[in-house]
């Protein structure tokens, strides 16, 4: 049964995502950063309603997952902005389909961009899906650790996910194609890659999220990582809350962790944020 109702989910996501790329027009591999317009005459200063806030806090980028366009990461980059951080999305080039290495060097330049146009020396990332596994290459192979402090992924497929290594089973041979899907399946030569060694190189500090509907990463505990990184399960904190695989983008709760970790406290998610 798992398996059928994981095999209609992928099949769903995957005619997306072959929708997608028949109607949408690639990402740049380097998009101008262009942060997201003020909302107040100085939206980074502190107050006691907004204590998140702060003029010397690094800025933020968030790096979308698999076919993730901009857009749907205005909601957290929403809230980023309203805590005061200067927030930029990063879309995939080509939606994230193609090689995930091949992403990541052109995230580099980004990353690159953002701190030349803001002046930070680091910047911190928040990312979602591939999005993270994207980031993790940028920092373990090509040197990013220099230049970023923070590491938060949301559902990002760590280890692999079984749901990519069952498209055969819809008869759409190898992951369709898709080589970033390839890449994410469980034994793939990119991932034995990525974590062979220490998963959390430098001194970053590394928060994973995940949920336990994730849809998409299966087997959920795939999205940790190993080596004193903060791997966060919501359930464990707010068994009720139910979170799916791109909810993780838009919930409270999981917002709240991601909030915490861009500030190193420990975590308290609150499990009633809407």
């Amino acid at each position: 049964m798992l398996l059928r109702k994981t095999a209609l989910v992928l099949a769903l996501a995957t005619a997306a995502l072959l929708a997608s790329t028949a109607t949408a027009t690639a990402a740049s591999a380097d998009p101008a950063p262009t942060p997201f317009a003020a909302t107040a005459a100085n939206p980074f200063a502190a107050t006691a309603a907004n204590p998140f806030a702060a003029t010397a806090a690094n800025p933020v980028i968030v790096v979308g997952g698999l076919s993730g366009i901009a857009v749907a990461y205005e909601p957290i980059a929403a809230r980023l902005r309203a805590d005061g951080y200067r927030t930029f999305i990063y879309q995939l080039p080509g939606l994230g389909l193609g090689d995930i290495p091949t992403s990541a060097r052109a995230f580099a330049t980004y990353v690159a961009q953002v701190r030349a146009s803001t002046g930070a020396a680091t910047v911190d990332l928040v990312a979602h899906s591939e999005g993270g596994l994207v980031s993790r290459y940028y920092l373990k192979r090509l040197g990013g650790t220099g230049t970023v402090g923070r590491y938060v992924s949301l559902g990002t497929p760590q280890y692999g996910t079984y749901v990519a290594n069952i498209v055969a089973f819809l008869g759409l041979g190898n992951c369709a194609g898709v080589v970033a899907c390839q890449q994410m399946t469980i034994g793939s030569a990119f991932l034995a890659d990525l974590n062979a060694g220490d998963d959390t190189p430098g001194a970053v500090r590394y928060t994973t999220i995940r949920t336990l509907q994730d849809e998409l990463v299966r087997p959920t505990g795939n999205a940790a990582v190993n080596d004193g990184a903060t791997n966060v399960l919501i359930q464990a904190y707010c068994p009720l809350r139910v979170v799916g695989h791109l909810g993780l983008v838009l919930d409270g709760t999981a917002y709240t962790i991601v909030r915490g970790a861009l500030v190193d406290s420990p975590v308290r998610p609150n499990c009633l944020a809407l």
